[in-house]
């Protein structure tokens, strides 16, 4: 896998010289926002597995980072958000495709008077080693990157991002995750690792990556069905693989005593006689009102064994208004 990087940036150098619609990623979804003219050629070049461009996170005009530029679809999406020069920073390491997005961004500055190219600075680096001031970014993001690496480098670029962020900054991710087993033969071809297939990871083991770097908090805000990888496509695959898209925010918030704050979507209603249930731990329950709860609290009032306390499977859908 020495090799794989250098792969990678072959495929994209390609995706930047000929536009393919279908090379790795289902379609990013496209907000539709007043006043924002997406250029037809950013469209082509959309090769995301979902979104980061969450308005929640984008209040107040933030310095954003966006590692992977792509067509530049995402920064301009991002630059309707934080409307000042070099608000948005985008990072890529193929010179092609940093050439191409420059060019896109001249046709979304003709079609949008709002926008100016010099609200996306550019520059040309690697995520493994982000050309950008410590704590200096308020939301960074990345759509469909991440899943290409290697464990060490994936570690690497994580721990690369929560270093830019500041404080309670927000790490804004979308990649192809898979809980089947990968095999190895197509963990080890460099191509379908690159097309954003073969290096997909379970669920959990992407959240432990995460956390583990400082993440304090994570949540999990969508998860879909992404890919099959079939025998009779795939030669090395001896079942259908079944390959999910995730969504996530991981916040840069201090490391809990007792563990990150996980976030999957789950709840807890309290359907006792009393108007209220209080854990004495920071979390209250109204009767008969949903409170989205992390992992570690469905576990802690699993372990109260109350029957009046109903707690939910994770939906892997979570849009905020937390217990923690």
């Amino acid at each position: 896998m020495s090799n794989y990087l250098d792969t990678t940036i072959d495929v994209y150098k390609e995706a930047a010289l000929r536009p393919d619609v279908g090379l790795c990623c289902t379609t990013t979804p496209v907000w539709q926002l007043p006043g924002l003219s997406m250029p037809k050629i950013m469209l082509e070049m959309n090769y995301g597995c979902g979104s980061t461009v969450a308005p929640r996170d984008l209040v107040n005009a933030p310095s954003i980072l966006y590692v992977g530029i792509g067509g530049g679809m995402e920064l301009l999406q991002f630059s309707y958000f934080s409307r000042r020069k070099s608000a948005v920073i985008g990072i890529d390491i193929v010179d092609e495709m940093i050439t191409a997005c420059q060019n896109n961004l001249i046709d979304a500055e003709q079609q949008n008077d709002w926008f100016k190219k010099e609200f996306i600075d550019i520059r040309k680096g690697s995520a493994l080693s982000l050309p950008v001031e410590s704590n200096s970014i308020d939301v960074a993001a990345q759509n469909c990157l991440f899943n290409i690496f290697t464990a060490d480098d994936l570690h690497q670029a994580l721990k690369e991002m929560y270093r830019v962020l500041k404080p309670h900054g927000r790490l804004v991710l979308s990649d192809p995750i898979c809980d089947m087993d990968m095999p190895e033969a197509l963990k080890n071809d460099e191509r379908l690792r690159a097309l954003c297939l073969s290096g997909a990871i379970p669920l959990n083991d992407y959240i432990d990556m995460i956390t583990s770097v400082g993440f304090g908090t994570v949540e999990i805000r969508a998860k879909r069905p992404y890919r099959i990888l079939s025998p009779k496509h795939y030669p090395g695959a001896q079942e259908n693989i079944i390959i999910e898209s995730v969504e996530v925010c991981a916040i840069k918030d201090p490391m809990p005593q007792d563990g990150p704050c996980v976030f999957t979507g789950k709840s807890a209603i309290y359907f006792g006689e009393d108007e209220l249930f209080d854990d004495r731990q920071g979390h209250t329950l109204l009767q008969n009102q949903p409170l989205a709860i992390c992992d570690k609290t469905a576990h802690n009032l699993k372990a109260l064994q109350n029957e009046n306390i109903y707690i939910s499977e994770s939906s892997f859908f979570y849009d905020g208004g937390g217990c923690c």
